[in-house]
């Protein structure tokens, strides 16, 4: 028997979310005059409020 539903009607019958995630990378100066990195992420609803993050 043929299959029935292939893997292209699989991915179009899940809706594309609206948010966007990013990466934010920050350097912190230690003490001791080194440089540290802290990375998270970021779920935003649009690509133009990257600017906002803090």
């Amino acid at each position: 028997m043929a299959k029935k539903q292939t893997f292209a009607d699989k991915s179009k019958g899940k809706g594309k979310s609206a948010q966007v995630n990013v990466k934010v990378i920050k350097t912190v100066k230690s003490e001791k005059g080194s440089y540290k990195f802290q990375e998270r992420f970021e779920t935003l609803d649009e690509i133009g409020k990257v600017s906002e993050i803090k």
